[in-house]
Order: C-alpha cells, then sequence, then structure tokens
C-alpha cells in the first residue's frame, strides 16, 4: 500500500473534528497526526478519542496549541496542514497558510462539496458573514414561522466541542433544561440552546453529525440548521439564509468563510441597519452581494432590543455582559446588552476592565477592540468562577445580561440582573412568513403528506 500523506488539522473545536468525520476517519490515503486548537480558551491537551476516531486510530488523536504548528509539521514530518475553522478574515488565512508552507507542509481547506451531508428530510439553514450578526435572532424567525403551520421542527446546532470527554457528546439532544445539567454544557452553548428549550422544541448537536442527522431525520418534520461563527453549513441546505452585519460593512466579502456564505445564500438579510456607523454602510453591502451573488434575494432587518426589568435601568449605574464569541473573535465592541443600556438610560456604563479575574482579564489582552463590557466566557467551572468575581467586585447598582442564558441559573451574583431580549424586525424586502412560503414551495415533495 502507498504511503499515507500524513496530514494536521488545524480548528477550533467544532469544523475540524466534523471534517475529519466525514472526510478522513476512513480514508486509507491520510493519516491524521494531530489537531490543533485555537480560538476557545482551555481546550488542548486533549485527546480526539478513538471511540470517535475509528479503526485507523486505535490510540486517539492528540490535540495541540495551533501555536505548536511548525514544529509539529516539522516532528511528525507532515505533508499537508488542513484548516478547519471559521470567522477568520482573509488576512488571518493568509497568515495560516504561510505558517504551514514556512514549516514545509502544503495547505489545504474542504470545501462544500467534500464536507456537507445529505438529509432525506428539508434543511433551511441560517448562516453568517460574521459571528454576532445576528443569526439567532433570525434563526427564531424562521423557526416560530415554520412551527405555526404545524411542521416538527429539529433545531441542529453547529457543534461547540469544549467538554473534556468528547466520546460523551457525540451525539446530544437536548429538550428541556434538565438536559444541560445532564450533559454539563457551557454558558457558550446554553446561551444558543436556552431559547429554544424555552420555545418547547429540540435541539440536536454534538460531535458526530453523520449520526445526529440520522436522529433528527427520525423525529422531525424539517431540519432547521443553526449555523455557528460564519461557518457553512454540516448539512446540504434546500434554502439557505445568510446575515450580514450592517456594523461591519466589507466583511461579507472580506471574512472566511463568510464570503463563502455570502456566495452560496438563496436570501442574505443586513441586520442591525439602525446600527449602522455610516448611513452610507447598508448600500455598501447591498452593492457587495449583488457583485458576488446577483441572484440572491436582499432584505434589511433591525434587531430589536426589549428588556425585562426597564426600571431597574433608568438612571442606574451598569456593568454589561455580552455574548462572549460575538464580542471576542467576533470583532465588535459590543452587541445587544450596551445597546439596551443606552436604549434605556442608564446614568452610567460602568468599565469592567479594571475589575477583570482571570480568564476575562486575559479576554480583554487578547482582544483589546472589546468596549466597556463583560465576556460571557465560561467553558470551565474556574473561567466561570473569574466571571463571577469579575461582576460581583463592580460597583454598580445592576447587571444587564445581554447574553442569552441566564448566567444567574450558574453563578452567584450579588446584584439585580436585567434580562435582554432581541427579536428580528424586516424593515425593507420579503418578510419572514413570505421567505418561507418559498422555502416550503422549494421542498413540497419533501415535506410529509
Amino acid at each position: 500500500m502507498a504511503k499515507r500523506k500524513r496530514v494536521i488539522i488545524m480548528g477550533a473545536g467544532g469544523r475540524d473534528f466534523h471534517n475529519f468525520n466525514v472526510f478522513f476517519r476512513d480514508n486509507e490515503e491520510y493519516e491524521v497526526v494531530a489537531f490543533t486548537a485555537a480560538q476557545i480558551p482551555g481546550i488542548v491537551g486533549r485527546r480526539y478519542p478513538p471511540e470517535l476516531a475509528g479503526r485507523l486510530y486505535p490510540d486517539g488523536i492528540p490535540i495541540y496549541p495551533e501555536e505548536d504548528l511548525p514544529k509539529l509539521v516539522k516532528e511528525y514530518h507532515v505533508d499537508e496542514v488542513v484548516l478547519a475553522y471559521s470567522d477568520l478574515l482573509y488576512e488571518d488565512v493568509g497568515r495560516l497558510l504561510s505558517m504551514a508552507l514556512e514549516a514545509g507542509a502544503s495547505f489545504r481547506i474542504l470545501g462544500p462539496l467534500d464536507t456537507m451531508l445529505p438529509a432525506s428530510k428539508p434543511v433551511i439553514a441560517v448562516t453568517a458573514v460574521r459571528t454576532g450578526a445576528g443569526k439567532s435572532t433570525v434563526s427564531r424567525a424562521v423557526v416560530k414561522e415554520l412551527v405555526s403551520r404545524g411542521y416538527k421542527v429539529g433545531i441542529v446546532r453547529h457543534p461547540m466541542a469544549y467538554a473534556p470527554d468528547l466520546a460523551k457528546m457525540a451525539v446530544q439532544r437536548f429538550a428541556s433544561f434538565e438536559d444541560f445539567d445532564k450533559y454539563g454544557i457551557t454558558i457558550e452553548e446554553r446561551e444558543e440552546y436556552e431559547p429554544y428549550i424555552r420555545m418547547g422544541l429540540t435541539v440536536y448537536a454534538g460531535v458526530d453529525y453523520g449520526k445526529i442527522l440520522q436522529l433528527v431525520e427520525k423525529e422531525a418534520d424539517i431540519i432547521h440548521w443553526d449555523g455557528g461563527n460564519n461557518d457553512w453549513p454540516f448539512f446540504k441546505p434546500d434554502y439557505m439564509i445568510t446575515v450580514a452585519d450592517a456594523m461591519r460593512p466589507y466583511h461579507e466579502v472580506r471574512s472566511f468563510p463568510g464570503e463563502v456564505n455570502a456566495r452560496l445564500a438563496d436570501v442574505v438579510i443586513i441586520n442591525k441597519v439602525s446600527q449602522a456607523k455610516k448611513p452610507e454602510d447598508t448600500e455598501v453591502i447591498k452593492k457587495n452581494i449583488k457583485s458576488i451573488n446577483p441572484k440572491a434575494t436582499i432584505v434589511l432587518a433591525d434587531s430589536e432590543v426589549t428588556v425585562d426589568k426597564p426600571e431597574l435601568i433608568s438612571g442606574k449605574r451598569v456593568v454589561v455582559v455580552e455574548d462572549s464569541p460575538t464580542v471576542t473573535h467576533g470583532g465588535l465592541p459590543y452587541a445587544a446588552g450596551y445597546v439596551a443600556a443606552k436604549k434605556y438610560g442608564a446614568s452610567e456604563i460602568v468599565n469592567p476592565k479594571p475589575y477583570a479575574k482571570g480568564i476575562i482579564k486575559k479576554m480583554y489582552e487578547e482582544y483589546p477592540h472589546m468596549g466597556p463590557v463583560v465576556p460571557s466566557t465560561g467553558y470551565t467551572p474556574e473561567q466561570l468562577k473569574d466571571l463571577q468575581e469579575t461582576l460581583n467586585n463592580i460597583d454598580v447598582d445592576v447587571i444587564i445580561l445581554g447574553t442569552p442564558t441566564d448566567i444567574s441559573r450558574l453563578i452567584k451574583l450579588n446584584k439585580p440582573v436585567v434580562r435582554v431580549k432581541y427579536e428580528l424586525k424586516v424593515v425593507e424586502g420579503p418578510s419572514i412568513k413570505e421567505l418561507i412560503d418559498e422555502f416550503l414551495e422549494k421542498v413540497k415533495n419533501k415535506l410529509p403528506m
């Protein structure tokens, strides 16, 4: 047999494992000698377990920090480095490419045709050009419309494989808050799953998306792919909605794989138009989308921000907690919590940075663009403790939670908490109802009679 090509997969606990499962796992032409990990603190030093790695990898596969890549290429005599994570600008991709080439390996990206799994049930996907564009708001609107028409919708969430034991989270099914405790999931996972659980729906996630697909095909009429970061779907969509961000013009043509999603989309929703820094930014995005995907329908929308206790904000000193990926590798200085503080008349949004502890302090150092907000970072018990101490040490009247999950379930806070909600409002173009009409007409032959 010919010598197997030796490969390292660069990832962040999600796309990397999926690409391995669907392309490399049983492929005798390749030997994956290692994964590297970036973006997510605290997940290196593990192994991709033999239970998931398959017959060619009886000892599993080690996971190293990304900064070790040049050394690993030489040590393992690597032929090819495969990039398998998302939310990068093109300059970031170029830097990673150069790192691999300088070390002596070739560089590769597996595309949608190599990595999308076909489904027997209709698939509608929501993706984005960058993290924090508002996928969740759009996804909730899409799912509500489908449910209102009597369809049983299975929500499949892009992976967040952060647990120490990856084998135990191969296939996860969340139908209640008790399931959160059963799987011991992180704040980051709760942020994505909790809104659906409150709607009485079931969310599927994990590591092995081939097995996840088999499960959801049995239990749902329609599969909703709820994307993560700006990655493209793991399942081949029949209809794809991509969300662009009016706060970040040009990212639809300067980010990877955000531009891929913009090119693949049936519909591009330009979200947060009222938050655009300049009035012409929305027109710039429209022009860019038309240049790369002239067939896409373009919709303009806003994320309408409300809170459960507005009276606690007016005239008060507040600290704002935001969804961590949005304000870290997503590149935004703030998100919905900060908007809510301004909207409801906080007297002061206190800068939390001098009070930061542990991982929160490290996040400010790693992401200097971040504004006066606290990232909801909590991948481990130690990080949850850092978040708790940071918030409890700040001299304010109220904590505003811009994150979709109620973190007061996980940590003890010594101040009143105000929770933020945000819903999609279409301001120009077809409504969500009209988009769903188009999707259902397209997949009518795959729907239950």
